[in-house]
């Protein structure tokens, strides 16, 4: 694996005892070799990420809109800093430069590019690994609430076989980078009929 989506928040007002998962995400995309394709920001979560990854060798590419540019003071310790005009935009490029997904802890817009990853994983218009760091608990909520669409048989079991969650940032990535691709069978993720 060559380079890896990393979504996550760019607040700078969220807890600081989630930064450490965040730099240790970095330094192993840096390690590894993989470089790091994310939102462009320099706060929060993503500015962790992406000087931890930078400070320990890595490759670092930023993708961010001008509006978020001028909000954001998108960082300027990229090695490619892509601005584009609009947020559809943004998440293509950061969904075509990947070859995996991971997602650490954030807000709205990470569970929007998440979940538009993941849709977009099960009409196969890619076939690349998806993770979740669940640091300190944080996407629990997310877990049970794919167990509780499953149960209602609004989201198919399957379709967790898609999302690789994990509590440790090496280990998840080395999860993704060795994980197999899933082939969807229409029957089985699409059942015509109720089971």
């Amino acid at each position: 694996m060559r380079t890896m989506t990393v979504f996550c928040s760019a607040s700078s007002g969220i807890d600081p005892i989630f930064n450490a998962a965040a730099r240790r995400t970095g330094e192993i995309l840096a390690e590894r070799g993989i470089e790091l394709v994310y939102g462009g920001g320099a706060v929060g979560l993503m500015g962790e990420t992406a000087r931890a990854c930078k400070a320990a060798g890595g490759r670092v590419t930023g993708v961010i809109t001008q509006h978020l540019l001028d909000s954001e003071q998108g960082w300027t310790g990229c090695d490619e800093l892509l601005v584009v005009e609009t947020m559809q935009e943004r998440k293509r490029q950061m969904m075509d430069r990947a070859e995996g997904f991971l997602a650490l802890p954030g807000g709205l817009g990470t569970y929007e590019e998440f979940f538009e990853t993941l849709v977009a994983r099960l009409l196969e218009e890619h076939r690349k690994p998806i993770g979740v760091l669940n640091d300190r608990g944080h996407f629990d909520p997310l877990r049970e609430m794919f167990t509780h669409g499953i149960e209602h048989r609004f989201i198919t079991r399957p379709t967790l076989r898609l999302v690789h969650f994990g509590t440790d940032p090496a280990d998840l990535v080395d999860l993704l980078v060795r994980t197999e691709t899933v082939e969807i069978d229409p029957e089985e993720f699409y059942p015509s009929k109720s089971d």
